[in-house]
């Protein structure tokens, strides 16, 4: 894919519930035919994205897309509960243990659930945890 996505890729850009981009359009929103699930990024869109950070060497936006792709099938309210855990001095180990667990087992999200173990090992030797 050629970047900017959504200027030279129009046509292959599909939204989480698989609109074309070209889909969704104000007309279509006024029609009451576009849900809030239909503007949600697709997973695939997400990789796409990162593959181009890949390939112009920005390797940490690359793993940025790769979480956000693991994200797009986590629920909101989890997300936001992930969120709030990750902020300094508001969990325990234990609780940011148990939340990559959850990451892990509900929603094969590996390479989230790997940030928030390094953000509880960071978070013990700086003494901001719970």
């Amino acid at each position: 894919m050629r970047y900017p996505l959504g200027e030279l890729e129009k046509e292959q850009i599909r939204s989480k519930t698989g609109k074309k981009l070209t889909e969704i359009t104000l007309d279509e929103v006024m029609k009451g035919h576009i849900s809030s699930d239909d503007i949600k990024i697709s997973k695939e869109m997400l990789k796409a994205q990162g593959q181009v950070a890949k390939e112009t060497g920005n390797d940490p936006m690359e793993k940025n897309f790769e979480r956000a792709a693991e994200l797009v099938d986590v629920p909101d309210d989890v997300i936001l509960k992930m969120y709030d855990k990750l902020r300094p001095n508001r969990s325990t180990k234990l609780e940011l243990v148990q939340m990559a667990q959850e990451l892990i087992e509900k929603y094969n999200a590996k390479n989230c659930a790997r940030l928030v173990m390094e953000a509880a090992e960071v978070y013990e030797k700086r003494g901001i945890l719970l």
